[in-house]
């Protein structure tokens, strides 16, 4: 068999995630092995192996673990697309060390320097212009950071983008993410050969779908892409409050299917509502390290509450980016406010009382446990002063939250694995874990990987959809290392192969 080739029978498998329990039978093995029966893009059936004859396509196992298939519910994918072989500069301790750093990355055709992954708020000094002047000279340079809420540039890069800055060189928050559109400006098949490239990368770590949150006007986009034959994902694709109003001149609401694409549907209003912890912008009640910063709000708390009711009335969800504990509160307001569920991106730090109003107003909360990890630093460096939960994952779950979990990719690896292990076992290889309390278990990070969430993971029953994912460990009771690098062996689209190992 091979990619693009339709399944009749997945044979011999064992049954990870939900739905294994309900195989508890007398004359069933949960842990036994069984032949999956599909037909179209439904599972059929479910039989003990061999117990009834295969026929058709029939893909054979070996005693393989299947899943249902992975969802990352937080991704740029242009971005991620691009960023992907772009030089680094996430280990640099100093300005000048990050700037040296840079001199690897090749000038681009358009004479720009393009840098990812800058940390300045680890630095042992605080980033300055003259610095990253002295070391890269007149060649138009960009240090894009990791959360993407800031670009630190040359002289020669603020002169070409018509920009003024202190003596940092540092821009951030809406200057930042102009600058990052700028850098992406590609030609249309150059975009789209990249994004085939890294949607086919994903499909080998088992995903079947993305939530989509290019901040960019995504409907013609999706179009072209669909038109070019566009099938290695689902896709879930957001809007930005500048393009509310043309997309409902568009006629769509949340969760049509784009020109009628069993593929590609329209997902939410996403609203940026405060910064990031990386770039000491995210709205919080505590100061940081500097005793008086206290981040920033990018959206009004009353401009918000209309956008969300705007964008209901018109069948629209709104996902909004909350990071600090204010940003948070506001989101979860306005939700409540406009009397509609939503869903909040991040929520890296939240009250306690914030916390149980979550599942209360039924509003979603799309977390990277990824973060956790990579900030855990920041964390100490910068909001010791804090009073609220930092990065809550049990305790939303807990309280009745539904989680999903995500990458923002290309802020940490598109790998719904990778954010798994994070979510159950928080730690690095080599690390004590990091606010284990907040660690959740195995079968739940699965669910919340999954099309619905945590509390609404898809499960692998006769009648349900037959996005499946063949993997050499259990799951449930994989270490974190299996986890982490879990091997994929097949991924299946609707029935149908977009990936063979």
């Amino acid at each position: 068999m091979r990619r693009g080739d339709r399944v009749d029978v997945v044979a011999g498998v064992r049954i990870g995630g939900e739905g294994r329990e309900l195989l508890a039978h007398p004359d069933y093995d949960v842990d036994g092995v069984y032949d999956v029966w599909l037909d179209g893009d439904r599972i059929v059936d479910i039989a003990p192996a061999g117990a009834i004859r295969r026929r058709g396509a029939v893909l054979d196992a070996g005693g393989a673990w299947l899943v249902p298939g992975l969802w990352d519910h937080h991704v740029h994918t242009l971005e991620h697309a691009l960023a992907r072989g772009t030089v680094s500069v996430e280990e640099a301790v100093s300005s000048r060390d990050a700037a040296r750093a840079a001199l690897a990355a090749p000038v681009r055709s358009d004479g720009r320097r393009v840098v990812a992954r800058l940390r300045e708020a680890l630095w042992s000094e605080p980033a300055a212009l003259a610095v990253l002047d002295e070391v890269t000279g007149d060649v138009p340079t960009y240090l894009v950071s990791t959360d993407l809420h800031s670009v630190w540039m040359n002289t020669a890069a603020l002169r070409r983008e018509g920009v003024t800055t202190d003596g940092s060189g540092l821009v951030r928050e809406d200057v930042a993410f102009d600058i990052e559109q700028r850098l992406k400006h590609l030609p249309p098949e150059d975009e789209d050969r990249a994004l085939d490239r890294a949607l086919a990368e994903a499909a080998a770590r088992g995903v079947v779908g993305v939530q989509d949150l290019e901040m960019a006007w995504n409907v013609e986009r999706w179009r072209r892409r669909l038109a070019r034959g566009h099938d290695a994902t689902r896709v879930r694709f957001d809007v930005y409050p500048d393009d509310l109003e043309r997309v409902i001149a568009e006629g769509l609401v949340t969760g049509d299917a784009l020109d009628g694409s069993p593929l590609v549907e329209f997902g939410m209003l996403k609203v940026i509502s405060d910064g990031s912890l990386g770039t000491r912008t995210a709205a919080t009640s505590g100061p940081y390290a500097d005793g008086s910063n206290r981040g920033r709000l990018n959206a009004d708390p009353r401009a918000l509450v209309e956008l969300v009711a705007r964008a209901a009335a018109a069948g629209i969800v709104t996902t909004v980016h909350a990071i600090g504990d204010v940003a948070n509160r506001h989101a979860l307001d306005a939700f409540a406010a406009a009397d509609v569920p939503g869903r909040i991106e991040h929520a890296q730090l939240v009250t306690r009382t914030d916390i149980a109003r979550f599942a209360r107003l039924n509003v979603e909360a799309s977390i990277q446990p990824e973060h956790a990890l990579d900030d855990r630093e920041l964390v100490a460096a910068e909001w010791s002063a804090q009073t609220a939960v930092a990065y809550p994952l049990r305790e939303l779950v807990d309280a009745g939250a539904n989680v999903l979990l995500g990458s923002d990719a290309p802020v940490t690896p598109l790998d719904p694995w990778v954010q798994m292990a994070a979510a159950a076992f928080r730690a690095h290889a080599g690390e004590e874990p990091w606010r284990a309390d907040q660690a959740i278990d195995q079968g739940t990070a699965l669910a919340a990987a999954t099309a619905g969430g945590s509390a609404n993971g898809s499960r692998i029953l006769p009648g349900e959809v037959a996005d499946l994912v063949l993997v050499e460990h259990d799951p449930l009771a994989a270490s974190a290392e299996q986890l982490r690098a879990m091997p994929v062996h097949a991924t299946l689209l609707a029935g149908r192969l977009t990936h063979l190992g």
